[in-house]
């Protein structure tokens, strides 16, 4: 049985818990050690189970509570190359802390087997990571990507749970109360994706196999998740995709209920 829970989920903080019997991984630890251990233990989950942390990108919402995390629980920490000097230049290595290079063929973890891929952000060489469990279960997390790229596109076909990213709605962005400067990085191929976007590329999910959406990294100025929700919902039912029938829809946020499937 496989297990995904969002522990935190939003432009504040990030940190998502997989796991099997055999142990689990974080991908990345956007807050504080305290809180990460407390929601751990909130789903049932000592920090001696965690195998390793994946980080996606060195933004401070996905490392900030990697050095106390990481260094005091004995974790090893893996991201691409320019993540992890993206991480240095921001201080997470001042403690000792054991941090690698994720192959990008994949490796081992946890009797899992995670995979990075390429996608597309502000940042020094970010990632999202396919996952899959000892029982075939194939689970990916996408958040922070401006767009849906040919590699993204085909590291999510066929996967059975996608932590999406649905971070923010058009006209609350445009018209709120962000700088111009700040709304065309959001709105870049380097920003992040639109509530219209994700519903989009949802629909190319659910027709492809995948039973469980869950809707990630919401802007806390520019969406509201009842939104978020209604436009993939009303996206995937324009399709022919029926809610509760073909898949299942939730939208991350703080200390969500595990997914056990």
């Amino acid at each position: 049985m496989a297990v995904f829970c969002s522990l935190y989920s939003s432009s504040s903080g990030n940190c998502t818990y997989i796991g099997t019997s055999s142990g689990g991984i974080l991908i990345d630890a956007g807050v504080s050690a305290k809180r990460i251990t407390q929601a751990l233990a909130d789903i049932g989950v000592e920090p001696s189970g965690i195998r390793a942390i994946f980080v996606t990108h060195e933004h401070s919402d996905h490392i900030n509570g990697i050095r106390v995390f990481a260094s005091r629980n004995h974790i090893g920490v893996y991201a691409s190359e320019g993540t992890l000097i993206g991480m240095d230049r921001c201080g997470v290595f001042a403690s000792p802390v054991d941090a690698y290079i994720v192959p990008g063929s994949g490796m081992e973890c946890g009797g899992m087997f995670v995979r990075p891929f390429r996608i597309s952000h502000d940042a020094n060489e970010p990632t999202g990571y396919t996952v899959v469990t000892e029982d075939g279960k194939r689970i990916a997390v996408a958040t922070d990507t401006g767009t849906v790229t040919d590699e993204t596109r085909e590291a999510l076909s066929g996967c059975d749970l996608v932590l999406l990213e649905s971070n923010h709605d058009l006209n609350m962005l445009k018209m709120g109360p962000y700088p111009y400067m700040l709304k065309e990085r959001i709105l870049s191929d380097r920003g992040h994706l639109s509530n219209d976007s994700c519903a989009e590329f949802s629909r190319e999910l659910v027709s492809g196999g995948t039973s469980r959406l869950v809707l990630g990294h919401l802007s806390k100025e520019n969406n509201i998740p009842s939104l978020a929700f209604e436009t993939t919902r009303y996206a995937l039912g324009e399709a022919g995709c029926e809610l509760n029938r073909d898949y299942l829809l939730t939208v991350a946020g703080d200390l969500n209920e595990p997914i056990k499937f």
